[in-house]
């Protein structure tokens, strides 16, 4: 029975209940009336039977066989008679007063007519002897006539208590039916309150009963709800870690044969290993990222980030692939847009690599344009759009609701002809709506697609430090110096790896199978860094690394390296005493920064010297961290790209103008383009991109191009003064 069902049998009931206890209580009050107005009945009877005795009462003392004598005259007698008369009257005017519509008024009337002339013959009886006085003690007898009047009195007073007893018969009666009525409807009315609180009781256990059954079964549900996603998280670690683990030794060795001379045949083969292997960890992170959406366990971080330059690097990204179908990527940046903002950057790439993937996938020629925009500002937040539009096949209007829903194409054929598998439109929207953004989608079948988003980031005051860049880039000639490393990973491809990589590292290490051997190297040998796998046989990588802390007593910097890539893991190392985490497949530049961060690199002293000497800070135009993180302290370098610099800038600056003057758009756009290269070096990306983006991508008049021309104009020969300081020092 449904619930809507069981209202309305339940309003039903409560509406025939009331009906029946209405009915129950008007005729319970009915009787009680009834009995009510039967007793002021027998009360009245009662008084009826009373007032007629006391008349005979009186009436007799008046007359029958009392004599009158002389003294009965009296003078002290008289006031008693007149009392008596008095009674008489109120008696019989009392009796009068019966309302009752039955034969006894009319005998209440004959009564009356017999008492008054009762009285009225007494009267003269007394007036008589009054005034005819018997002889003295022998007393006087009334006349015949009296007697007949008390005779009629009698019997009229007989008839009219007889009419009344029957009438008093009949109230009685009537007053015992009600009373039995309204006895009955009382038990009724408890009887009814009995089984209704009863059926009520039975009811509410019923539904507590239920209720509880409900809970039994909902906690039942709940725990194999949450053993299911044990399971599929314990399936999902597994899977990371299995697949993760030869992509691991896959993906190293292809980057240890690209840096071999090969023939060209060699070589294709080893680019297409590797873009196959980078299609495949693509496809595991998809996988691994729905879960983690699906658990609620995807996190949004917020942190400073420059939108200019996370949209330069999609397109550096993409820059090969567009060039390769022989498309046209613009990018075009809003100078409404304020360039730092705090927010996810990585989940923004996410979506804008997602978005351009897919419009490169369905793009067979044409153009793909990225586009930012202020959709307005409010309190201190922006509220960003981004476009991505294609001019691919584009997608049937009654498809476009589906292409966000998981493992969906727009059609069958999709998979089969561009390959994928459904899941990367619906990591955006859910991206997207985890940042509170919004996202919708345009198209027309053989003119493209366009998926316009909006989402909110705080504007932020803070300095941005170039790092991606030198993220994306490492020095393998770093001296480590006499630094030892303790590997310990039981597979043994990845034993190879490693081996290969630390060895062009120029890296002294020893190998360990498992925990257990890493427990016992480490007693007898001193180690500078442990690479600590977490999955092994005989001694797990938690187990070793509490013994390590807890039984050797070791502060030994220690890094996780795991295929588990489920959010939380790097928590769970942390939270083991282990100082960071590194996910496989391993990236080389990745771990070669982490080494650098817990190793103290070895640099001559006096190269240490010249580094700190340099006056980073001092500068107003150029910021020189970018150039530092690449040069790691190499100022044979650091002078060189600064001479390349004071070189290019005014070449490039007189390019742009001579172009211009030229009217050749085409020479001006490529020139901009080109100085995006220059000017990083000095960091000056942020600064120009502005101005560069509008030379790139804009339509110019005369006014436009000589206000960004000296604008940019101005910026690099501020650069370039303080470059030419800077080249002084080094």
């Amino acid at each position: 029975m449904t619930g809507k069902k069981i209202i309305y049998y339940l309003l039903a009931a409560f509406i025939a209940g009331n009906i029946l206890l209405i009915y129950i209580q008007y005729n319970s009050a009915k009787n009680i009336n009834i009995l009510i107005k039967g007793n002021e009945k027998v009360l009245g009877e009662t008084d009826v039977t009373n007032n007629l005795r006391e008349l005979n009462r009186n009436i007799n003392s008046l007359s029958g066989n009392t004599r009158f004598t002389r003294r009965s005259i009296d003078s002290s007698t008289a006031s008693e008679k007149a009392s008596r008369i008095r009674k008489i009257q109120l008696e019989i005017d009392n009796l009068q007063k019966i309302s009752d519509d039955d034969t006894s008024v009319k005998y209440i009337d004959v009564l009356d007519l017999l008492v008054h002339e009762k009285l009225h013959l007494f009267k003269n009886d007394s007036d008589t002897a009054v005034s005819n006085p018997p002889v003295s003690g022998q007393p006087q007898v009334f006349s015949a006539k009296t007697k007949d009047l008390n005779d009629s009195i009698r019997m009229v007073t007989y008839t009219i208590e007889n009419s009344r007893q029957k009438l008093l018969s009949k109230v009685t009666s009537a007053i015992d039916k009600s009373g039995k009525k309204a006895l009955r409807l009382g038990t009724t009315l408890i009887v009814f309150v009995l089984l209704s609180g009863a059926a009520l009781f039975w009811f509410i256990i019923t539904a507590i009963r239920r209720q509880n059954h409900l809970i039994i079964q909902l906690n039942a549900s709940e725990k194999n709800a949450r053993d299911a996603a044990q399971v599929k998280e314990n399936f999902m670690a597994n899977m990371s870690h299995e697949i993760r683990t030869p992509m691991n030794a896959i993906l190293g060795y292809t980057n240890l044969l690209q840096r071999k001379e090969l023939d060209e045949v060699s070589k294709q083969y080893v680019q297409t290993i590797q873009k196959s292997g980078e299609n495949l960890l693509n496809i595991i992170n998809d996988v691994l990222d729905l879960s983690k959406i699906e658990a609620g366990m995807m996190r949004i971080e917020s942190a400073p980030f420059s939108i200019r330059a996370l949209v330069q690097s999609v397109e550096t990204m993409f820059h090969p692939r567009v060039s390769e179908k022989g498309l046209l990527l613009s990018v075009h940046v809003d100078e409404s847009v304020p360039d730092k903002v705090e927010g996810d950057a990585t989940r923004l790439t996410q979506i804008l690599i997602n978005l351009v993937d897919n419009s490169i996938k369905f793009t067979s020629k044409g153009t793909i344009a990225i586009k930012i925009t202020n959709e307005g500002i409010e309190n201190n937040k922006v509220k960003t759009g981004i476009i991505v539009t294609d001019s691919g096949i584009g997608i049937e209007p009654d498809k476009l609701q589906k292409i966000f829903e998981r493992f969906q194409q727009a059609e069958d054929s999709v998979t089969r002809n561009y390959g994928g598998t459904g899941l990367g439109l619906s990591i955006v929207y859910d991206l997207v709506q985890l940042q509170n953004g919004t996202i919708e989608v345009e198209s027309e079948v053989g003119r493209g697609t366009t998926f316009i988003l909006t989402i909110p980031y705080k504007i932020s005051g803070e300095i941005i430090v170039a790092q991606a860049a030198a993220e994306e880039s490492f020095n393998v000639s770093t001296n480590f110096g006499n630094t030892h490393i303790l590997v310990v990973e039981d597979n043994e491809i990845n034993q190879g790896l490693i081996k290969h990589l630390f060895t062009y590292w120029n890296l002294e290490f020893d190998l360990a199978a498992n925990g257990k051997i890493a427990l016992d190297l480490l007693r007898v040998k001193k180690y500078d860094l442990i690479l600590m796998d977490i999955q092994m046989p005989v001694m797990d990588g938690y187990t070793a690394t509490h013994e390590i802390r807890k039984t050797l007593k070791l502060d030994i910097p220690i890094i996780a390296m795991t295929a588990h890539a489920m959010e939380g893991e790097r928590e769970k190392c942390l939270s083991y005493e282990m100082d960071e985490y590194i996910s496989k497949p391993i990236r080389e530049e990745k771990l070669h920064q982490l080494i650098e961060k817990f190793i103290n690199t070895k640099m001559p002293e006096s190269l240490h010297n010249d580094y700190e000497n340099i006056p980073a800070a001092a500068y107003r135009y150029i910021n020189l961290a970018y150039m530092k993180a690449v040069s790691m302290g190499n100022l044979e370098y650091e002078k060189t790209v600064t001479e390349q610099f004071l070189e290019a800038i005014p070449e490039d600056l007189g390019a742009l103008e001579t172009a211009w003057k030229n009217k050749d758009i085409k020479s001006l756009r490529q020139t901009a383009h080109n100085m995006r290269t220059s000017i990083s070096v000095m960091g000056l990306n942020e600064t120009l991109e502005p101005y560069l983006s509008t030379f790139e991508y804009d339509d110019l008049d005369e006014d436009l191009f000589q206000k960004k021309f000296c604008s940019i104009k101005k910026i690099c020969h501020g650069a370039l003064q303080e470059s030419q300081t800077l080249l002084s020092t080094l």
